[in-house]
């Protein structure tokens, strides 16, 4: 029985995301949203928005509904739940979460 296990790219220092925003990283060919929320809470998302196409996500408001932390699509307003993908108003639009670490003050994503 193999294992897989967990490839990491670095895509950016910490700092260089500002608490409540996104940025786009491109990894593998795909382009990831990564969002800092406060000090010290990432996630990553596919920034591609499934309705449009458009590459713009990590460019959306993040906030909360509820229990959900989301960022809205700058295109449809659709909000995506920042720690699944899951699409809040149509869950056919969802999206990919991946994993995300930091350490030594540097942003890391597992795409596998």
């Amino acid at each position: 029985m193999t294992l897989a296990t967990e490839t990491w790219t670095a895509v950016c220092a910490a700092d260089d995301i500002a608490p409540n925003t996104g940025v786009c990283a491109l990894v593998d060919g795909q382009h990831i949203a990564v969002f800092r929320l406060g000090a010290d809470q990432f996630f990553a998302i596919d920034n591609r928005d499934p309705k449009s196409g458009a590459s713009v996500l990590s460019r959306g408001l993040v906030g909360n509904l509820g229990e959900h932390i989301v960022v809205a699509s700058p295109m449809y307003k659709n909000h995506f739940d920042l720690r699944t993908g899951t699409c809040l108003e149509a869950p056919e639009h969802s999206v990919r979460a991946y994993a995300v670490k930091v350490a030594d003050g540097q942003v890391s994503l597992s795409v596998n």
